[in-house]
């Protein structure tokens, strides 16, 4: 039986195929690993209410490191183990930057909120592949920025949409000029995720081995993007999809099948369960 006791899977782009499906033999191997025993969590920049639906078809993940670090949540107890949310004047100043821009706006806490009208028009922010899950889980505002400036909470991780890439790295200079404590993380198109600082998927894995009194050494990380640089340095065998940057599979261990090849069930028949 494998050394390592837990697997840490990115969603986009690695569990996740190029449909934003799970597939049945990703599903099946996912199984069995549960079933032998192991820790399954998601490492995740999505929020609780974007993973329901896989946890639902997975029923052997039990942690969710998920807003990119800034949660860690036991799925099976439905506890916070860990939380490092974005303070709530912190993020006034981080909407009223993106209002600049015409961004969407993208709340991710326990509730994932977004603008009405922006909401409706997606497919302007390179976000359209995302509609489906949208319509599922999202609780749109009609307009988020007053709604929210009027009773303002810590959030858990922000995230903007932007039209153009030249948008996006305008509202990156004003936070840099602002000197604001906040992880900046590319995404998508251009896309632009907000956390807060020291709250990475790296110093997730951390505290739920903390919890669970489990040494690094003994764990997994697979992913393939930039906002997995942190998990992959911190996991006991960092793993890489095919189709990963290639910053991350330089960094990796070793690289699998790309996330239309199943490479999550390559990586636990291989390491996990070998």
């Amino acid at each position: 039986m494998s050394q390592y006791e837990l697997i840490a899977f990115d969603m986009d782009g690695t569990l996740l195929n190029s449909r934003k499906e799970v597939s049945p033999v990703t599903q099946e191997a996912v199984s069995r690993a549960a079933e032998a025993g192991k820790l399954i969590a998601l490492s995740t920049g999505r929020c609780r209410p974007e993973l329901s639906a896989y946890t639902a078809v997975m029923p052997g993940i039990r942690y969710f490191i998920c807003t990119s670090g800034a949660l860690v949540y036991d799925v099976q107890k439905q506890t916070e183990l860990y939380k490092k949310p974005l303070d709530a004047e912190l993020v006034k100043t981080l909407l009223e930057f993106a209002k600049k821009e015409g961004a969407m706006m993208h709340l991710l806490d326990e509730k994932s909120i977004v603008q009405t009208d922006q909401f409706y028009h997606m497919e302007r922010y390179g976000m359209g592949v995302y509609r489906p899950m949208y319509e599922r889980v999202v609780t749109p505002w009609d307009d988020l920025y007053e709604t929210y400036c009027s009773a303002p909470f810590p959030v858990e991780k922000v995230n903007f949409y932007h039209t153009d890439l030249e948008s996006r790295e305008r509202t990156k200079e004003r936070i840099r000029k602002a000197g604001l404590p906040v992880i900046m993380v590319n995404a998508e198109n251009a896309s632009l995720e907000l956390s807060a600082e020291g709250a990475d998927k790296g110093a997730g894995l951390k505290k739920l081995c903390e919890h669970l009194n489990l040494p690094l050494e003994k764990t997994i990380a697979v992913g393939d993007a930039e906002n997995d640089l942190t998990i992959l340095e911190t996991a006991g065998l960092s793993v890489a999809m095919g189709n990963a940057l290639a910053k991350v599979k330089e960094l990796a261990d070793v690289v699998v099948s790309d996330c239309d090849q199943d490479g999550c069930a390559e990586v636990i028949d291989r390491y996990l369960l070998n």
